[in-house]
């Protein structure tokens, strides 16, 4: 039995002249405090000590142990319980910790035990009842140690409830000393770094990835629930497609081929729901060759949602329903504390279209939702953007190369690349410049007739006629946009994408309680479907809470020509440098030409989402292990 293993029945004992540092000394000198030199030092006590316990009968490394009641659960049992009560309570109660205090009082001891419940308990072990050779146990014993314990519970004369011992082991001697335990970890960095240790003295981290694993089983059963089946895709991907992000390379030997670690599931989900799997979701890890920063980790989770015959608008409701419903169950409420602020998850939450929030934050006094004049668009970008020469670069993305040459005033020939040749021309434009290139783009692509944008609220109607024409697909065209308004849609998607770029750089972190932000410009949206009486904007929102996109969800492009004309610009801006440019993914074409149903779909970042619900305001504390710089790296 546990509770009989438990007493040392050899007759082996300490000596007293025994030099090592008594637990009380270890305990005082933390990791973070002590040199090489002195950490070798106590390292080497340790061992010797772990030698002693194999030398009185004992394995210091034992598994043949096992607990029967947590610290939680005596706690729990026992909490309205008097000192009077529990003299007449004789169960004996089994436990195993991790000795987090301790204290040596001649014949009687205290030890702290930390279980995995989190809790700590009390141990008084009292050398009559142990017996003198369990007792001499103690002095072989370290904070940090792995204990088992058989006894009965008390309550000392302070009213702390304890377990008086009536046996002990060590199970795992700990060879390295835990930090001091009113400071833990005291550098932040060394807290990533060493994760078991932060775990170890900090029952509030602890509740965090737990926490973490109940939100994660919260979408699960929501998405059950409501029809939905969870699959899994290949990480390992012939194409990094579905995101706009440098991807991670590795070489398959056996196939003598280049593969990349996937940067979103959404291409092969997407193939699913070709398939007839109409309802899909997928948890997962993405990986992105991008820095790192409090709210970006080169590997994270995130969960994408597939539902056939439902629309951007639809997954809207989902995603306040699911989001809500976790703050509730983690919360009892709809508020939550995150950082300074209190965000309100009540229901509805606010939708708005990005020039809207743009034309808000600047406080300019002119309706900005149906803008098409690229002029206008670059005198509001220009200085609000994240770096100077951001708005180039969003025109150029508009631009065919012969466009480009065209319309961008001072643009020289020369060997170098059209984006270096458009950065001089830049530089030597003066304060004009942007005024110029407003004018000649607006020049470029004039017309005439007018398309307002469709309404919020009301859902696009189903396409009436395919795309255009197929020799659009590998021509210089910008994007495909077809029809009488081509032109002015061209106009009207370059300058949305100018105040997109102000909102990502200057609106999005001013965003505080839930807000689903709406009208992409078809530029930033290669993967959306076109909205039907607005051509140059997508069925696309992203939920912003706290400054920070927690969500990104599209009524799904399904029409195989224009999604593989979206993708040749794509390929056109990874020729020209952009790194991050989604790659042409023919398998994904083919799919998408068997026939995808009408489709919305929703992602969301795990981490960014316990992230808000947690009150945590750095990714890596939702990580258990976030990637770090290498230590003298």
């Amino acid at each position: 039995m546990a509770t009989l293993s438990l007493r040392l029945t050899t007759e082996s004992i300490v000596s007293s002249d025994d030099q090592s540092a008594p637990a009380s000394v270890t305990a005082s000198v933390t990791a973070t405090e002590t040199s090489a030199e002195e950490t070798h030092r106590l390292v080497q006590v340790r061992i010797e000590k772990a030698q002693k316990i194999r030398d009185a009968g004992l394995d210091p490394y034992a598994n043949d142990f096992r607990p029967e009641v947590t610290a939680a659960e005596l706690h729990s049992l026992y909490a309205d319980a008097d000192a009077k009560f529990l003299e007449g309570v004789k169960t004996v109660h089994i436990i195993a910790g991790r000795v987090m205090t301790m204290r040596q009082m001649g014949k009687a001891s205290f030890l702290t035990l930390r279980d995995a419940s989190s809790r700590d308990i009390q141990i008084y072990v009292k050398l009559d009842r142990v017996g003198d050779a369990t007792y001499q146990l103690l002095k072989l014993t370290d904070l940090g140690d792995i204990v088992g314990v058989a006894g009965s519970p008390m309550r000392t004369k302070t009213g702390e409830l304890s377990l008086a011992a009536d046996g002990f082991r060590v199970l795992t001697k700990a060879l390295r000393p835990l930090p001091d335990k009113f400071h833990g970890l005291a550098d932040v960095e060394q807290r990533y770094r060493q994760r078991y240790v932060d775990l170890v003295m900090s029952p509030d981290v602890r509740e965090t990835f737990r926490t973490r694993s109940r939100i994660v089983r919260g979408i699960q059963r929501y998405l059950d629930d409501h029809g939905f089946i969870e699959v899994e895709t290949p990480v390992l991907q012939d194409e990094a497609g579905g995101a706009t992000a440098k991807p991670f390379t590795t070489h398959h030997n056996a196939l003598g081929a280049d593969l990349f670690l996937r940067i979103a599931t959404e291409l092969h989900l997407k193939r699913l729901v070709v398939g007839g799997l109409e309802r899909v979701y997928e948890i997962g890890r993405q990986f992105r060759n991008e820095g790192v920063s409090t709210r970006h980790n080169p590997e994270f989770t995130s969960i994408e949602v597939y539902q056939a015959y439902a629309t951007y608008l639809d997954m809207m409701d989902l995603t306040e329903e699911l989001v809500t419903g976790l703050v509730e169950q983690t919360h009892g409420s709809t508020t939550t504390p995150y950082g300074d602020h209190q965000i309100d998850f009540a229901r509805p939450w606010r939708r708005a279209p990005i020039a809207q929030l743009v034309q808000e934050h600047l406080a300019i006094d002119e309706n900005l939702t149906g803008i098409d004049s690229v002029e206008r668009a670059l005198a509001i970008a220009v200085g609000h953007t994240a770096t100077p020469d951001e708005p180039l670069h969003v025109c150029l993305r508009g631009l065919s190369d012969d466009e480009a040459a065209e319309v961008i005033p001072g643009l020289k020939t020369g060997t170098e690349t059209l984006v270096q040749r458009a950065k001089a021309a830049l530089a030597a434009g003066g304060a004009g410049f942007w005024s110029m290139l407003g004018k000649s783009i607006d020049a470029a692509f004039s017309s005439t007739g007018e398309v307002g944008p469709a309404p919020l609220d009301e859902p696009t109607a189903p396409p009436t006629e395919v795309g255009s024409a197929l020799d659009e697909i590998t021509g210089e065209i910008a994007l495909p946009f077809t029809g009488p308004d081509a032109q002015r849609a061209r106009r009207r998607d370059i300058a949305l994408s100018l105040l997109y770029a102000v909102f990502d750089h200057e609106v999005e972190r001013t965003l505080i309680n839930p807000t689903f932000i709406t009208d992409f410009p078809l530029m930033v949206s290669p993967l959306a479907r076109k909205r039907d009486r607005d051509p140059a904007v997508t069925d696309r929102f992203e939920l912003i809470v706290a400054g920070m996109e927690l969500a990104n969800a599209f009524s799904e492009l399904n029409d195989p020509i224009d999604q593989r004309a979206r993708l040749h610009a794509q390929q056109r801006e990874k020729e020209r440098g952009n790194e991050e440019a989604s790659p042409l993914d023919e398998d994904f074409c083919r799919a998408l030409e068997i026939g995808m149903p009408p489709t919305g779909g929703l992602g969301i970042g795990i981490d960014r989402l316990v992230m808000v619900i947690t009150n945590k305001t750095s990714i890596r504390d939702v990580i258990l292990f976030p990637q770090m710089r290498r230590v003298g790296g």
